[in-house]
């Protein structure tokens, strides 16, 4: 079994408290680098793509675009190794 590091959520602004889902950048199950862009998020100030926390296959959490999360949710797993 392979070590997984979650895909969560990051605190982009000092005020945001959360952020709407955008969308994914990469499909599920595609291997992606370290710091490479994975998916969007917007805040009221800030719209940003955030980065993959490790390198290994993505996989997709059950979040919906357009919807607000809070900071910190986790939206999907980096399957390391």
């Amino acid at each position: 079994m392979s070590d997984t590091v979650p895909v969560r959520v990051p605190k982009v602004t000092m005020a945001a408290v959360d952020a709407t889902f955008l969308g994914w950048l990469v499909g599920d199950g595609t291997r992606v680098r370290e710091l490479q862009p994975i998916y969007a998020i917007a805040t009221d100030k800030v719209e940003v793509e955030v980065e993959s926390p490790a390198a290994g296959v993505l996989r997709h959490g059950e979040v919906e675009t357009d919807a607000d999360y809070p900071v910190g949710t986790q939206v999907g797993v980096i399957e390391a190794g």
